[in-house]
């Protein structure tokens, strides 16, 4: 693994977060405070020369250990970052024959489709990769999604050329994932260099 392999993810994610700042209003970027999510913060704040022009938005569970809070505090204090935090409902109101650990996935999918019928985010920006999941596999770097929020992968626009689609209907919005094409190894070498 070469520095320039890294050079290369570090410079293909930060035109995505440029192209979408410049055709996306208003935009978001989901903030987990995780290894992935805190190096597309990394990026954010060197692709806009050390200010993050845009939200960054927790979808709080509050169930993180202190220290994760902590942290958060410390970051958007020395970054100047404008954070919002969405509270995700409570446990009680998610599936009771769900498992726990789905409970709790549902708990955050629940709180981003909050956060998004209030309307105020065209784009949203998150951190996933695509050797995640097997359905992440699918995605496109800028996904469009309906009006239901739902996402339909066998209709989705080509991307080719580094040309993406940034316009949707009014009630829709775009999830954009910089990190698409990072896997995990990339992220821990990216944040030991």
């Amino acid at each position: 693994m070469t520095d320039r392999y890294l050079d290369d993810l570090e410079a293909q994610s930060i035109y995505i977060l440029r192209e979408a700042f410049s055709q996306i209003k208003p935009l978001g970027m989901l903030w987990s405070v995780g290894k992935d999510s805190n190096a597309l913060l990394w990026l954010a704040q060197k692709a806009f020369y050390g200010k993050v022009p845009f939200p960054v938005i927790q979808l709080d569970t509050d169930m993180e250990l202190q220290e994760v809070y902590d942290f958060r505090d410390r970051m958007v204090k020395e970054w100047s970052l404008d954070l919002k935090i969405e509270k995700c409902p409570p446990e009680e109101e998610m599936d009771s024959t769900l498992s726990p650990a789905t409970r709790a996935v549902t708990r955050k999918t629940e709180g981003l489709k909050n956060l998004l019928r209030d309307g105020k985010y065209k784009g949203i920006i998150l951190g996933i990769r695509r050797d995640e999941q097997s359905m992440r596999a699918k995605e496109r770097v800028f996904s469009p999604r309906g009006l239901d929020g739902n996402w339909d992968f066998k209709n989705q626009p080509t991307e080719i050329w580094d040309q993406y689609k940034t316009e949707c209907p009014d009630g829709c919005h775009i999830r954009i994932h910089p990190l698409l094409a990072w896997t995990e190894i990339d992220i821990w070498r990216y944040t030991k260099r």
